[in-house]
């Protein structure tokens, strides 16, 4: 096991070389080698392994749905409820399927739009994800995390304005969650960093301290070092699954982080890692693959000029 995890760090930090490579800047080069120093203490969980339950339920909705003498709502039912499940064992093209024929049958099923949305959005596709989140909003004008996905979308299509009002939106409806208040804040800093930065400590006074998810927003605003956010990803936790969900945040974060400070290659590598915790449900995991594409293509974009 120390072995496998070994060569994890060592592929890892040959990646952050790898992207780093052709830097005109030494300081830049100087702190990328800081920031993946602090990867030899970076913590490894095991990854998540797909419920076997998961794939029963997969198996037995399927023959329900080839066999039962159903109602079309019935029907759409069950290919939105399997569209879910393949969504949650990382299976994103037969969610994507299933979610689409769910609408065919029942054009009003809400959430089988806020998915397609996210989907299309981890697809680059941001015009079509745009509107099946409008659609789930007009059919139900208070669905919370239509706006949260939404605002994601906006967010990735490079139309940050817009994206803050969706996060600002979603954030009302829950001022102490700290996720809400993250996103809000990646947001506003494509606008205005100082002002993002000024807003998120004030908005910060109403996140419980006790709520791990707080030590990003102190990382965030300078309170705390990337060496001292690390140690701490263990803290209080009790269970192996427990503690990979968190690192699948803590990575993501982390990345987005380094990605601000203009070291590329760490960030690449701590998206790597939220990929590798295989916690497919999470937001987290979804567009840590997101902004590796992300960076890829700006990096040909880059080497083109």
């Amino acid at each position: 096991m120390h072995s496998f995890i070994k060569t994890i760090i060592l592929i890892l930090l040959l990646g952050s070389v790898l992207l780093t490579q052709g830097c005109a800047s030494n300081q830049v080069n100087s702190n990328d080698n800081v920031s993946s120093s602090i990867m030899n203490n970076i913590v490894i969980a095991e990854p998540l392994s797909i419920n076997y339950k998961s794939e029963i339920a997969i198996a037995r909705l399927t023959e329900v749905i080839n066999r039962a003498k159903i109602t079309e709502d019935q029907r759409a039912q069950l290919f939105y409820d399997r569209g879910v499940l393949y969504d949650s064992v990382g299976l994103r093209s037969l969610a994507r399927f299933d979610f689409s024929h769910a609408l065919q049958l029942k054009p009003d099923l809400i959430d089988a739009y806020n998915f397609l949305g996210i989907h299309y959005t981890q697809l680059q596709e941001f015009a079509q994800a745009y509107e099946q989140f409008d659609s789930a909003l007009d059919l139900a004008p208070e669905h919370e995390y239509a706006y949260l996905n939404r605002g994601i979308a906006l967010y990735y299509g490079s139309r940050p304005g817009l994206a803050s009002i969706d996060f600002k939106a979603f954030h009302q409806k829950q001022q102490d969650d700290p996720y809400r208040l993250l996103w809000l804040y990646l947001t506003e800093y494509e606008v205005d960093p100082l002002a993002a930065k000024y807003s998120l400590k004030q908005r910060a006074e109403l996140v419980d301290e006790r709520t791990w998810a707080k030590q990003v927003i102190y990382l965030y605003l300078g309170e705390i070092s990337q060496a001292e956010f690390v140690k701490g990803l263990t803290k209080d936790v009790r269970s192996n699954k427990e503690l990979t969900e968190r690192l699948c945040e803590a990575y993501f974060y982390l990345g987005k982080y380094n990605q601000t400070l203009g070291y590329r290659g760490s960030a690449a590598n701590y998206f790597k890692l939220a990929l590798s915790t295989n916690v497919y449900e999470f937001v987290e995991h979804r567009y840590a693959k997101l902004e590796l594409d992300l960076m890829r293509t700006k990096k040909v974009a880059q080497a083109q000029l």
